[in-house]
C-alpha cells in the first residue's frame, strides 16, 4: 500500500484466480476501491463468516462499511443485473447508495446487446469465442463505434437515445436473420434497473479519484478477467473486449501512469481457462479432472467447467512483463496438496522450435515440463509461513526465481482467514 497512489490488483493469466477474496482482504488498508474494466461476465466470489457472495459489477470492497466503492468509466453495466446484485447485498444488510459511486462515462449493456452476443456467436459456428452471452462484446463495440449509451445518458433525454440504439440493434439482427427472441419481460426488468440506478451517485468519478489521491488517500484498483484475455495482449480473438492489464487502470479510471504504486498480480498455483481458444497446458486426463474437482473450477457466473492444467511459466512471465507486476499473489496452493509430483511448464515447443517467449498465436504449441516435488500435506489450516511444508516453500521459491518477482501473499483456502502475508 502506498499513500496517495493507486495500487492495482490484477488477474494475470486467464482470470478466475480469486481476485474478489484478495480485494476484500486488502480493503481495510485502502480508502477507495474501484473497478476499472469489464462487466457482469466476471464473478468475484467472497466467503467469510460462513456466507458466500458472488459480485459481478460491484467492487469487492463493498463489505467494508467505511469505504467508497467506484465503478469506473472503463466498465460496462447491465442495469437489471446490477439491480439484482445490489438487492442481494442490501438484503444482507449492506448500505450501498452512499458508498457506491458510478461513472457517468461507463457504458450501458442493453437487452439487445445480449441478443447480439448470441447472434454473433451463432454466426461464427465452430469458430465461436465462447462468450458468456452477457452482451459485453457488443457493448464495447458500440463504444468503439461511438454509438453507445452511457450511464450519464440516464439523466439526459434517455428514452429517445434508448429507442434509437435499440432500433439500430434490431436492424442488425434482421440482417443476421436472427429474429427468434422476445425482449418483453427482459426489457421491462431492464428499465426498472435504469430507475433503480438513478438513486446512486452517478458522477464524474475520475475527479473523485484524483481528488482522493491529492488528499493523500490510497486507492485499490480491482481488475476483472485476466491479462491473457486483454483485447490487445491476450490470445486474440479468444479474449474479452476490454483492457484488463495495468494499462487499463489508467484509461478505465481516468488517472495518470505516475499515480500507480504497487501492481499485484494474482495467479493460481496451477492453470485454468474458461471458453474457447488455445491452452497449451490443458490436461484432458484424470489429473485435469482432479484439479477441477478439488479446486471447484466452475464459473461463478456461468457455472461452466474450467479447463485445467499445470502452472504455465511462459504465460505467467509474459503477463508479469506487460503489467509491470511488483508483487505476486498465489492462490489455491491447497488444491495441489495430494500430488506426489507437480509439473511446471517452462517452455513451448512446435515444429522443432522451442521458446520461452509467449508466441503471437499459441495454437499448436506443446508444453515443455519440469517436475517439482509435491508436499502431500494439507495446507488449509496453515496460517503462518513458518508452518509451510518444505516442499511447498520450495515451490514458492521456484516460481519466484523463475519469474524474478516476489510472492507476497499466499492463499491456502477460500475463506478470508486462509490468507498468509509473507515478509
Amino acid at each position: 500500500m502506498t499513500k496517495g497512489k493507486v495500487d492495482a490488483l490484477l488477474g494475470i493469466v486467464f482470470g478466475d484466480e480469486g481476485k474478489g477474496k484478495v480485494v476484500d482482504y486488502f480493503t481495510p488498508r485502502y480508502d477507495v476501491v474501484a473497478r476499472f474494466a469489464g462487466g457482469p461476465n466476471a464473478g468475484h466470489t467472497i466467503i467469510f463468516d460462513g456466507k458466500k457472495f458472488v459480485l459481478r459489477s460491484i467492487p469487492s470492497g463493498i463489505f467494508d462499511e467505511g469505504k467508497i466503492n467506484i465503478i469506473g468509466n472503463g466498465c460496462v453495466i447491465a442495469p437489471d443485473l446490477f439491480m439484482a446484485e445490489a438487492h442481494e447485498l442490501e438484503a444482507a444488510g449492506y448500505e450501498l447508495t452512499e458508498r457506491l459511486h458510478i461513472s457517468r462515462r461507463a457504458h450501458l449493456i442493453l437487452p439487445t446487446h445480449r441478443v447480439l452476443d448470441r447472434a454473433y456467436e451463432a454466426a461464427k459456428g465452430k469458430n465461436k469465442v465462447g462468450t458468456t452471452g452477457k452482451g459485453i462484446g457488443p457493448t464495447y463495440s458500440d463504444k468503439a463505434q461511438r454509438v453507445g449509451l452511457r450511464v450519464g445518458d440516464i439523466l439526459n433525454n434517455f428514452e429517445e437515445k434508448y429507442r434509437a440504439l435499440k432500433a439500430r440493434h434490431e436492424q442488425i439482427l434482421r440482417d443476421l436473420h436472427f429474429t427468434d427472441y422476445d425482449l418483453t419481460e427482459e426489457e421491462e426488468n431492464w428499465l426498472k434497473g435504469i430507475e433503480y440506478m438513478r438513486k446512486f451517485h452517478l458522477t464524474d468519478t475520475e475527479f473523485e479519484i484524483n481528488r482522493a489521491l491529492a488528499e493523500g488517500k490510497n486507492v485499490l484498483a480491482e481488475g476483472a478477467q485476466g491479462s491473457l484475455l486483454d483485447i490487445d495482449h491476450g490470445t486474440y480473438p479468444y479474449v474479452s473486449s476490454s483492457s484488463t492489464t495495468s494499462g487499463g487502470v489508467c484509461t478505465g479510471l481516468g488517472i495518470a501512469p505516475n499515480t500507480i504504486g504497487h501492481i499485484f498480480g494474482i495467479f493460481k498455483a496451477y492453470s485454468t481457462r474458461v471458453g474457447g481458444g488455445p491452452f497449451p497446458v490443458e490436461l484432458f486426463d484424470e489429473t485435469g479432472d482432479t484439479l477441477r474437482h478439488i479446486g471447484n473450477e466452475y464459473g461463478a457466473v456461468t457455472g461452466r467447467n474450467r479447463r485445467c492444467g499445470w502452472l504455465d511459466l511462459v504465460a505467467l512471465k509474459y503477463a508479469i512483463m506487460i503489467n509491470g507486476v511488483t508483487d505476486l499473489v498465489m492462490m489455491k496452493g491447497d488444491v495441489l496438496d495430494g500430488f506426489d509430483t507437480i509439473k511446471v511448464c517452462t517452455a513451448y515447443t512446435k515444429d522443432g522450435v522451442t521458446t520461452t517467449d509467449m508466441p503471437y498465436d499459441t495454437a499448436g504449441w506443446e508444453p515443455v515440463y519440469e517436475d517439482v516435488p509435491g508436499w502431500h500435506t494439507p495446507l488449509t489450516a496453515v496460517r503462518e509461513e513458518k508452518d509451510f511444508p518444505k516442499a511447498f516453500a520450495d515451490y514458492i521459491a521456484y516460481i519466484e526465481q523463475a519469474t524474478g518477482t516476489p510472492i507476497r501473499i499466499v492463499s491456502v483456502g477460500p475463506d478470508r482467514e486462509a490468507t498468509i502475508i509473507r515478509a
